[in-house]
């Protein structure tokens, strides 16, 4: 009996539900997939050799590289500068910046990817005042193009850039580059020999986690894109939908893991956010060569009495400044927020257009779209099924992911690091690898065109966020409450329920919010996993967007841009009740 216990109590038997549920409708899956892609059991490369030697696969896999590369760049471009400023704003701004920034994020993609169709289409916005202006006679082709596809990806995936970055850029003491400047470095130089290194994991976790979930892109780039602008995901999900050739879909998808696998493998994935303890200083290749090395050195001689008259000056000047003009760097950071915040806003304008097609302004205000999304049953009826789903796929997620993350947080750190990547596999890789896994899954389960399916599949995404969440909260639990109400006789269950579980409380019901929203926005496995038999809100949109422009989707994007401003509503009631007791009179608490 007490070894029962024991074993009941043990940490790895906490994180033992996650795994079973991530083992069985992602883990085996993928390994199946391997052996059907190398035909086993008589074991070939005819799969590898037939996609690689076909010269319209190898366009679309570098084509694929080319077009996440580029994203990626914009997004550090953009978000690095946009990061620093948020960093370095005073508390109630950065917190204002911030929210700005988490709402676009936590945002519908399908919704956002929308958005832009309705800005850059043929009758959308741009071309509406260019044409009212007299600038132009006939619309300009803004959409089906590359050009959308990047400003549709890089809108959706600049928020994933720039939160990485804050949170490290936060913990950088830069008082370091007041150090600098007082021995007579320039702005610059205190800038890119301090602050940079410091920054570089961020740079790093926030241009890996871009790329690879660019990898993965499906809706977006059908969307915006032309034909010639389809990416290795449209391309599986194409196989999936036509033929289903196991063997083909399956190298394609190994493909783009093992790209994805290369990539984590060189760079690592730093999910905390935390800084290197010691950034390694690399040294640039003009200072291997010698010569190059010699004229520099001369060059800083000369401009040493300069730099001597002016270090007296500069010495008590602001320390926080690198540069950027006080005008300048508000401008940057207005344009940024409102590419991230103005495609919502045009949009929950035009939901309340009063004609039959979607105008801005609207030429007469009406809750028309909202009344049609009410009174259509394939509308309503597809949102009760994504909240139903939604709801238990929270409710699964969020009891098995907060004992994995207990569990987690007792283990060693070695076996903690390792089982912690597994957990977090469904969101560190390509989302259409995921959904082709969770198919082949599912299907042996007999579950494709089920709920229980669908929750499933939304389910393995949905716990690593929320041990991502709750182990993040744990790490700033002090284990000496515990271990006080073991030594007074609580038992360990009514120790976690009455000291521990208050305490991550907040950090649970983040996990949970998360949870719901990644399943409530699930739209590339839900489209494979369904079988056309369930139909849930996005892929009763997506259908909408790639059939008919019908303006009731535009009072449901509306709906769903507005949902993540109630969520952040309910964190903060939440965060604001959990530190009430705290500062509340000694009297009130009794």
């Amino acid at each position: 009996m007490q070894r029962l216990q024991r074993l009941v109590q043990a940490p790895f038997t906490l994180v033992f539900p996650a795994l079973v549920i991530l083992l069985a409708v992602f883990g085996i899956p993928t390994i199946q997939l391997f052996l059907e892609s190398v035909n086993a059991p008589n074991f070939s490369l005819q799969n590898y050799t037939s996609f690689l030697g076909q010269y319209a696969n190898i366009k679309v896999l570098f084509q694929t590289l080319e077009i996440s590369a580029i994203v990626t760049l914009v997004c550090l471009l953009i978000g690095y500068p946009t990061a620093y400023l948020i960093s370095t704003a005073g508390k109630r701004a950065r917190i204002v910046l911030v929210v700005l920034v988490v709402i676009p994020y936590l945002t519908s993609a399908l919704a956002r990817t929308y958005s832009w169709i309705v800005i850059l289409g043929d009758n959308g916005l741009i071309n509406s005042i260019l044409m009212d202006v007299g600038l132009i006679s006939n619309p300009k082709p803004l959409i089906y193009n590359r050009i959308a596809v990047y400003i549709g990806m890089v809108h959706i995936m600049l928020p994933m850039m720039i939160l990485p970055l804050v949170s490290v850029m936060m913990g950088i003491n830069t008082s370091l580059i007041a150090a600098a400047k007082s021995m007579g470095a320039r702005k610059s130089t205190a800038f890119w020999r301090v602050y940079f290194p410091l920054s570089i994991s961020g740079v790093r976790s926030g241009s890996l986690l871009v790329f690879v979930i660019c990898l993965g892109f499906y809706i977006t780039p059908a969307a915006l894109g032309g034909l010639g602008d389809a990416m290795l995901s449209t391309f599986i999900a194409s196989q999936v939908a036509t033929g289903f050739n196991m063997g083909s879909v399956s190298a394609s998808s190994f493909v783009l893991l093992a790209i994805t696998i290369v990539l984590l493998s060189i760079f690592g994935l730093n999910l905390s956010g935390g800084q290197d303890p010691a950034p390694k200083v690399r040294k640039r290749w003009p200072e291997r060569a010698g010569i190059l090395q010699m004229i520099r050195t001369y060059l800083n001689e000369l401009s040493v009495a300069s730099r001597a008259k002016r270090w007296p000056v500069e010495l008590y000047q602001a320390t926080d400044d690198l540069g950027l003009s006080c005008f300048a760097a508000p401008a940057f950071l207005t344009i940024v927020i409102l590419f991230l915040l103005f495609p919502e806003i045009v949009v929950i304008v035009m939901s309340f257009s009063d004609g039959a097609t979607l105008q801005f302004p609207p030429t007469a205000l009406s809750l028309r779209w909202y009344v049609s999304f009410f009174s259509d049953f394939s509308w309503y009826g597809a949102a009760w099924v994504s909240v139903k789903i939604g709801l238990w796929v929270t409710f699964l997620s969020t009891i098995v992911g907060t004992l994995a993350a207990y569990g987690l947080s007792r283990v060693r750190s070695d076996l903690r690091s390792t089982i912690t990547m597994v957990v977090l596999t469904p969101i560190t890789i390509p989302v259409i690898v995921v959904a082709v896994a969770s198919y082949f899954g599912l299907a042996n389960l007999g579950l494709i065109g089920t709920e229980t399916g669908i929750i499933l599949a939304h389910a393995i995404g949905a716990i690593s966020y929320v041990v991502v969440i709750v182990a993040a909260t744990l790490a700033n639990f002090d284990r000496r409450l515990e271990q006080a109400a073991l030594s007074m006789g609580a038992r360990p269950l009514k120790t976690f329920i009455r000291v521990t579980l208050p305490l991550i409380r907040p950090g649970i019901l983040g996990g949970a919010l998360f949870a719901f929203i990644h399943s409530f926005d699930e739209v590339v496995s839900t489209s494979l996993v369904s079988g056309y038999s369930v139909r849930t809100l996005p892929l009763k949109m997506w259908e909408n967007i790639r059939n008919e422009i019908d303006p009731t989707v535009a009072a449901v994007a509306s709906l769903l841009t507005l949902l993540p401003i109630l969520w952040m509503i309910v964190l903060y009631v939440t965060w604001w009740r959990a530190r009430a007791p705290l500062g509340a009179p000694l009297d009130v608490q009794a």
